[in-house]
């Protein structure tokens, strides 16, 4: 059963309560929405929003199926998890939460994952210290404006101090109704020398949507914490996409991201580290597979504050048929930050005539005792490395695939679960393989 409704203060004020959220949550809400008119869309390079489905939000209830136990969820959420080690999981069926599965031995450490309006009504405090306010601004422009006002799933996760988890924290938001908005906020907070892995998929079981996808992920990593984040999206056509990634890194921190941006649907993407603390690091490796009139566009940055902080990026993108992708990396060394290391790498290949790709590497420096590079390039698939499998009885075809696969295998190869490993393969294959 769902309900729609235009969007007005009263519904988001309505909203809110059904959720329990502290008054404090209603006021950002309230405030966000209020504020739309007076801020300015975001500007992505090269990208025109005007005609970006981004313009007509409908508030939309969902009453979803819920599940019992991992035994009973869908066989597609079973395909991406690792069954029989899985220990923390939580499930989203489109907005409703659906299942958590908590060990308990995390429980007795003081680790905390609930979904996002569960941890606001039961850890108000510690979910307002970080919510918005290091990583992502409300008032950035109109669409964090609208995520904050209409946020409606997510995630929480607060490591304590001294805590190490060995096992990953997996999140699958399964989306199978073509009206809901997907709003999701995911709050990961690593206390000092902690350390977390957390790996999420959205898989879509519908060839088609219209509607917005609004997610924002803000990680939070202490000093000397580490925070692996992996992820898999696959939502379907129709999903018009603004996702913002982002991680602020304190001294002696980790975060390393490991991202499969797969969706069928026009999407902005902008992934952003702060290295704040002396040496901090991020490595940021990201692949992307564009087909149909897709248009893409990537903004991944790591700006680094912190002595001796080391940024690394890796981006690699398959555009097919009509799709268009914008690819910007972004290495900036602040004043200050002295023995600092920004290296990147973005390249793109296009596998017919109409698609297009660019990459556009950006270094930007304030110091002088530091080490940068860069490379970049798009193309099509290297007629030499064709010629060389097919010298050994292979098809073009299969040559094709194989050169694919090792080109995107830098990101493949290191996500932490099997499962979702299988399933990204799987994706490249349904997206690229079967009709190049």
């Amino acid at each position: 059963m769902s309900q729609t409704f235009d969007v007005n203060p009263g519904i988001i004020q309505e909203f809110s309560q059904s959720k329990n959220e502290p008054s404090w949550m209603t006021a950002v809400r309230e405030d966000a929405f209020n504020r739309l008119n007076t801020i300015e869309m975001p500007k992505p390079d090269k990208t025109k929003l005007d005609k970006w489905n981004f313009h007509s939000v409908k508030h939309t209830v969902i009453d979803s199926d819920t599940y019992a136990s991992v035994e009973a969820l869908p066989a597609s959420v079973k395909q991406v998890l690792d069954i029989e080690s899985i220990d923390n999981l939580y499930v989203q069926h489109n907005n409703t939460p659906a299942l958590l599965k908590v060990s308990p031995e995390l429980e007795a450490q003081g680790v905390i994952i609930k979904d996002i309006h569960t941890a606001m009504a039961e850890h108000s405090e510690l979910v307002q210290q970080y919510f918005m306010t290091e990583a992502v601004k409300v008032d950035e422009h109109r669409l964090t404006a609208l995520h904050a006002a209409l946020m409606n799933g997510g995630l929480f996760i607060y490591v304590p101090k001294n805590v190490v988890i060995e096992s990953p924290i997996q999140m699958v938001t399964l989306h199978d109704n073509a009206d809901v908005n997907l709003f999701n906020h995911v709050l990961i907070v690593a206390d000092e020398s902690s350390e977390v892995t957390y790996v999420e998929n959205y898989i879509s079981t519908i060839a088609e949507a219209k509607a917005q996808l609004n997610l924002i992920s803000e990680v939070i990593a202490s000093n000397n914490a580490k925070i692996t984040y992996g992820t898999v999206d696959f939502l379907c056509k129709g999903l018009t996409g603004h996702v913002i990634r982002r991680g602020v890194a304190a001294q002696d921190a980790v975060i390393d991201w490991a991202l499969g941006l797969m969706n069928d649907g026009d999407t902005i993407n902008d992934n952003t580290t702060y290295l704040m603390g002396d040496n901090s690091s991020s490595d940021l490796k990201i692949v992307v597979v564009g087909r149909g009139e897709q248009k893409l566009n990537f903004t991944t940055q790591i700006i680094q504050y912190g002595k001796n902080s080391q940024g690394h990026i890796l981006k690699h993108g398959v555009m097919k048929d009509a799709a268009s992708s914008i690819f910007n990396g972004i290495g900036y060394i602040k004043h200050g930050a002295t023995k600092a290391d920004a290296q990147q790498e973005s390249r793109v290949l296009m596998l017919s005539e109409k698609s297009r790709g660019d990459a556009n590497p950006i270094l930007l420096i304030d110091e002088d005792d530091v080490t940068a590079g860069h490379a970049a390039s798009a193309g099509r698939v290297d007629p030499l490395q064709l010629f060389y499998l097919m010298s050994r009885g292979i098809s073009k075809q299969e040559a094709e695939r194989l050169v694919i696969h090792g080109f995107l295998a830098p990101v493949v190869n290191v996500l932490p679960i099997e499962a979702v490993k299988r399933q990204l393969t799987e994706v490249i294959e349904q997206k690229v393989m079967g009709n190049i």
